[in-house]
């Protein structure tokens, strides 16, 4: 036991420092954590196998519900009224668009059925909330709070659509069935099922978490702790009953943050540094998890993906779900710019690879490459767009 905590301490503490050292680069700081992952990997000096994509299912579901929770937490919904319609819009019919424009070019440049093209561009349909969390945070750039908002609220509510892409198009994959209209009814229930139930546990979990927490007394150290257990239960509980954990965890945060009357300070601490903790593990093992001479044989068709999301499907999902509510011109570009992809895209990539159909390891690759390039391009151009477009201000202007 010693010998793996001394492991593991080692590589958290490695992860920790990288955050200074990304900084100084102005670089973002989950692509230096993603490639250190990749040198600590099998292709890399740490030598480190590690192919079990089950056990990276389940420790990437526990984190991202600890990412979203936390950033539902650091949401304030007073001031994301101008936000909330737009973020719901391409949180589902943005993803929807974005999954359709990728997967039909990922269908051309693979060369495989659309159903397996659709199914890529399911995969890197939304944006990331934790790559989206930190790295707006990283950037200092005084953007509007509505353009900030309208980032976090679709990156915190876009998870569901793609996760229920993701399953409803793995299953047609597997079975070998053709999308049709009558497929697409089929999967109703499920959709409702998923964003019904997530919606419904999340607030009533947040109000009584709130309610929770304000109406029992205990030592003010254990505050924190109770409410991220609220969180998994929550997130469990929903998961459990068939519907979205994702958005279950995260509306529950955005509850009790708005609703509970004690001092929020020590439960937003706490759980931030849960949040960096995960964010910096889950990187990690995403890094580790991937084989770098492996993304070599894909890596052409990745990057010219990559950009069709980028440059195509991002901008047209933007510009139909976002432009219509008051943003400008500069705003809906750098909305368009700023869909960074991130773990979730790797996370649901090994969704299909571990169910038992035609789905291999290359796709994991190829969705790899897609989010390196999100976070390489997208991710250290923030702070530069924002002020070539002249949305930066000063903190003083931002508050």
């Amino acid at each position: 036991m010693e010998a793996q905590l001394f492991f593991v301490g080692i590589l958290v503490l490695l992860g920790i420092l990288v955050v200074p050292i990304s900084q100084r680069l102005g670089a973002p700081i989950l692509l230096l954590v993603l490639v250190m992952g990749m040198l600590l990997g099998e292709d890399g000096p740490g030598g480190i196998q590690f192919d079990d994509f089950a056990s990276a299912n389940d420790l990437g579901s526990l984190a991202l519900a600890i990412i979203l929770f936390a950033g539902g937490l650091e949401t304030e919904i007073r001031k994301t009224r101008g936000a909330r319609v737009p973020s719901i819009l391409l949180a589902t019919i943005g993803v929807v668009i974005t999954a359709v424009i990728v997967g039909v070019i990922a269908a051309r440049v693979l060369n495989v059925s659309i159903e397996e093209g659709l199914l890529l561009g399911a995969v890197v349909a939304s944006t990331d909330a934790a790559a989206t969390f930190l790295l707006i945070q990283q950037s200092g750039v005084g953007i509007s709070d509505k353009l900030k908002n309208t980032l976090v609220l679709e990156s915190g509510l876009n998870d569901p659509m793609a996760i229920f892409l993701t399953i409803m198009i793995t299953a047609l994959v597997d079975s070998g069935a053709v999308l049709s209209s009558d497929s697409l009814v089929e999967t109703l229930p499920l959709f409702a099922s998923q964003i019904g139930l997530g919606l419904a546990f999340g607030v009533f979990g947040g109000w009584l978490s709130s309610l929770l927490i304000d109406r029992v007394n205990l030592p003010h150290g254990l505050y924190p702790p109770l409410s991220l257990v609220c969180g998994f239960v929550v997130y469990s509980g929903t998961a459990l009953s068939g519907g979205s954990g994702f958005l279950a965890v995260y509306l529950c945060g955005i509850m009790l943050a708005n609703r509970v009357e004690r001092p929020i300070e020590r439960i937003l601490h706490f759980n931030e540094a849960l949040q960096w903790l995960s964010q910096i593990l889950l990187f990690l093992m995403l890094g580790i998890l991937v084989t770098p001479s492996g993304l070599i044989a894909n890596l052409p068709q990745a990057l010219l993906i990559a950009a069709a999301l980028m440059f195509i499907a991002r901008p047209l999902a933007v510009l139909v779900c976002a432009a219509p509510f008051g943003f400008r011109f500069k705003e809906t570009v750098f909305l368009g710019w700023v869909g960074l992809r991130g773990a979730v895209a790797i996370f649901l990539a090994i969704v299909p690879v571990i169910t038992p159909g035609p789905i291999t390891v290359e796709f994991f690759n190829i969705v790899f490459v897609v989010v390196v390039a999100s976070l390489l391009l997208q991710g250290s151009t923030i702070s530069l767009l924002a002020r070539w477009l002249g949305l930066a201000r000063t903190p003083a202007a931002a508050d």
